[in-house]
């Protein structure tokens, strides 16, 4: 019989596995998101999660709390009496008494091979790292840091030039279909849990401003990971000079390319620059304030010369 879950996520990662639970006809008692955030240009705007914006389209209760260490959101959280929580990218740590609340515990969809990349930014790590597989686990929740054993794996392959927003976008539909699975097998008392590895661990720490910034320097197949894991967001950037005047330019997109000189200097009319060794050549960028751009478009408004450099 259909399982009584709770939902807990928030990004539009989280979506397509909210959908797929609700598709596959199970009794969601409520969705648990972060709070609406700040937004607009003046922050005066406080807006949804994608995951309560989805929840409010099927009908589902919505709870947003900032915390769940306080014994009043346990309480709330055990009267729902549910068979199972889903959780997906929610963001919040999860408590031992929530995590020990549902009846058949909880269960995380996590985008990566566990042991590797434990945390925050599987995604991104995978390519900054230069791995060429990754996939999505469904595993049961345990006190530590995506330490629970694992139910349920589909491998995905990393593309050379794949960016962390096109396998954010696969991993997610792979992530929903494998939960969903889960979740059928679980309704009949045949999912089965295999404790991780205990060699090959990694962590996927958050994202840091400070590492952002592209260092020509580093050898061409580091520069080119690093700026197809950081796209598009928070996105790997550098600056250079355009009509007398520094700008900063984000950088998109890149392949590996032929060629060699001082580091970050334009080799040619393609926008291949020298790295530490060897060259990328930049394939999409975005000015300052500006939307995403071809290179070649990028280079007919900025009018860089061969020579010019990139810091």
């Amino acid at each position: 019989m259909p399982l009584r879950v709770i939902f807990m996520g928030t990004p539009e990662f989280s979506v397509p596995t909210l959908r797929a639970v609700a598709d596959a006809g199970h009794e969601i008692g409520a969705v648990y998101t972060q709070p609406p955030r700040a937004a607009g240009r003046r922050g005066l705007e406080l807006t949804p999660s994608p995951v309560q914006r989805e929840a409010e389209r099927l009908g589902l209760e919505v709870r947003t709390p900032v915390s769940l260490k306080n014994e009043t959101e346990q309480q709330a959280f055990r009267a729902l009496r549910a068979d199972v929580a889903v959780v997906v990218a929610y963001g919040l740590l999860l408590p031992k008494p929530i995590l020990e609340a549902p009846r058949l515990g909880c269960l995380n969809g996590h985008a990566s091979l566990l042991p590797r990349w434990r945390g925050a930014a599987p995604i991104q790590r995978a390519i900054m790292a230069g791995d060429t597989e990754t996939g999505m686990m469904v595993m049961r929740m345990e006190e530590g840091l995506d330490t629970g054993p694992v139910a349920m794996a589909e491998k995905c392959a990393i593309g050379p030039n794949m960016t962390a927003g096109e396998l954010h976008d696969r991993l997610m539909h792979i992530g929903a279909a494998l939960m969903a699975e889960a979740l059928a097998r679980l309704e009949r008392d045949a999912l089965t849990f295999t404790a991780q590895a205990t060699e090959g661990v990694t962590y996927a720490k958050k994202i840091d401003k400070a590492e952002t910034r592209v260092d020509w320097t580093r050898p061409a197949g580091e520069v080119h990971d690093h700026i197809r894991g950081l796209s598009p967001f928070p996105g790997a950037w550098c600056e250079i000079e355009i009509g007398g005047r520094l700008e900063r330019l984000k950088l998109l997109r890149s392949t590996l390319s032929q060629g060699a000189g001082e580091p970050g200097g334009i080799l040619d009319d393609r926008l291949t620059v020298a790295c530490g060794s060897g060259a990328i050549r930049l394939v999409e960028v975005q000015r300052a304030g500006g939307r995403p751009i071809a290179a070649q478009e990028f280079l007919r408004g900025a009018k860089l010369e061969k020579g010019t450099k990139f810091s």
